[in-house]
């Protein structure tokens, strides 16, 4: 088989390109993960984002993978691919720790719904990607793995909670990787490591978590290094959606005329603190948009009463998942999970059910300012990465923050209310840290975010590459 590239620049190839060079037969699943395995043992060491690795594993299935092609058998749309998936999601016969030392040597038996489907689409697992501790913040690190480190400043934290897919996924370590998604953990990353990370619709994906038979305040979903590729991947992981009766789903194509288009530009954000690197550099993008033939206009929905129903119904999900661990182990769990599982236990059935009245009039109510705009921007997170050895912001501009998730309002207000955003790179600050920028849609309007966050990508043109790679 006559190869396309040489194995040494295969990882620099987009998913996309390298799942269309493997159908064509231009490239083999073995030289594919080959590559990429050498990447990751050349470069992981560096950053700690790749913790559990199953590379014989990985090149047997290459080998089938390869097998079925040649054979002539129908394969999948991410055939071929080597993906690592994030430390909370089951992996049948492969160490799946939580971030949690109860957990250390944990094997399933069965994959996650999510890791299953992916399987489906031919993706080929090399390993698992580092996460905080049961995903609880967005800082990567915990007493099993230890932190991951940013690979544009390594003394900087990566984000999370899905900061091991973000990284590896930075370092090109894998072309493609999943990640979960509560109060920003697959945008938060994907803005400190310069990829992209998509916060599907609610309920659009089967959810992995089995703690409740219907949840939509954590989600799975893609991560990439280009938007392109999360659409390829958010499309393996939803096959079901019925595509032609459902024509915003993520499928189809990514150009589109944005000549007229409305789109609301952020102010303040409701008041809530934000870096003033961060603040120069979102800002600096709104010409962007306007050169793709935007309609660019200063506004923003009410979100005041996001804060509120998002910290009632965070609490009552980690009650959910995790109270029969806490109660069993508490001596092995961190403090910030404590509290949170605490806080969900003094919840009443009013206070819930107030939640989810309040969640549904804000819902109503964003549904309204988007009848006028397609979509709107703002930044991703508050602020830059802040040194890794700290594990979470307290304070923004001189503001103390009250509690460890208060600096990432502006990714969490919309969790709360289920519409889809992404996390673009849009830039760097003045000590050359990553900032993202992001584009929330309207419910369940998955394609037309893609849409926008692409021609965004192709008009702000290339980025540089992190320093550790």
């Amino acid at each position: 088989m006559a190869a396309s590239l040489q194995p040494l620049t295969i990882w620099q190839h987009s998913a996309t390109d390298l799942a269309r060079q493997i159908r064509a037969r231009e490239l083999s699943a073995r030289e594919v993960v080959s590559a990429f395995l050498a990447r990751i043992d050349a470069i992981n060491p560096k950053v700690n984002a790749i913790v559990t690795l199953v590379a014989e594993r990985a090149m047997d299935a290459a080998r089938a993978a390869d097998e079925r092609l040649a054979h002539g058998e129908a394969v999948g749309p991410l055939h071929g691919l080597p993906i690592a998936h994030k430390d909370l999601q089951p992996t049948a016969g492969i160490r799946t720790t939580f971030g949690s030392p109860i957990f250390r040597d944990y094997i399933p038996s069965e994959d996650s719904p999510l890791v299953a489907q992916l399987k489906r689409a031919g993706a080929i697992t090399v390993g698992k990607t580092n996460t905080p501790e049961f995903g609880a913040g967005s800082q990567t690190f915990n007493p099993v793995f230890g932190a991951t480190l940013n690979p544009y400043d390594t003394t900087k934290t990566c984000g999370g909670s899905s900061g091991g897919a973000a990284v590896s996924l930075a370092c090109g370590m894998l072309p493609i990787a999943d990640g979960t998604d509560m109060g920003g953990s697959l945008r938060n990353p994907a803005a400190f490591c310069a990829v992209v990370g998509m916060r599907p619709s609610a309920a659009l994906l089967p959810w992995s978590d089995t703690s409740s038979g219907w949840a939509c305040l954590s989600v799975d979903g893609p991560m990439a290094r280009t938007v392109e590729d999360v659409a390829m991947l958010l499309s393996a992981m939803a096959p079901a959606l019925d595509r032609d009766d459902d024509p915003r789903g993520p499928a189809g194509t990514l150009e589109r005329d944005w000549k007229g288009a409305r789109v609301a530009f952020w102010r303040d954000f409701g008041g809530i603190p934000f870096d003033a690197q961060i603040v120069e550099a979102v800002n600096g993008q709104r010409s962007v948009f306007e050169s793709i033939g935007c309609v660019v206009e200063q506004a923003e929905p009410d979100l005041a009463a996001a804060d509120a129903i998002f910290r009632t119904l965070r609490a009552k999900a980690f009650v959910a998942k995790h109270s029969a661990t806490v109660r069993a182990n508490r001596a092995l769990v961190k403090e910030t999970v404590l509290d949170e599982v605490e806080r969900g236990e003094r919840l009443t059935a009013a206070d819930v059910a107030a939640a989810e009245r309040e969640r549904e009039a804000l819902r109503r109510r964003v549904a309204r300012f988007m009848e006028r705009y397609e979509c709107f921007i703002l930044p991703t997170t508050q602020v830059p990465p802040f040194d890794v050895r700290t594990p979470y912001v307290t304070a923004i501009n001189g503001v103390k923050l009250e509690s460890y998730i208060d600096w990432m309002k502006s990714c969490y207000y919309f969790s709360a209310i289920g519409h889809p955003a992404i996390s673009v790179p849009c830039g760097f600050t003045p000590e050359g840290l990553p900032v993202g920028l992001q584009i929330v849609g309207r419910d369940r309007d998955d394609r037309g975010v893609l849409q926008l966050a692409h021609a965004y990508e192709q008009a702000r043109g290339p980025l540089r590459q992190a320093l550790a790679v």
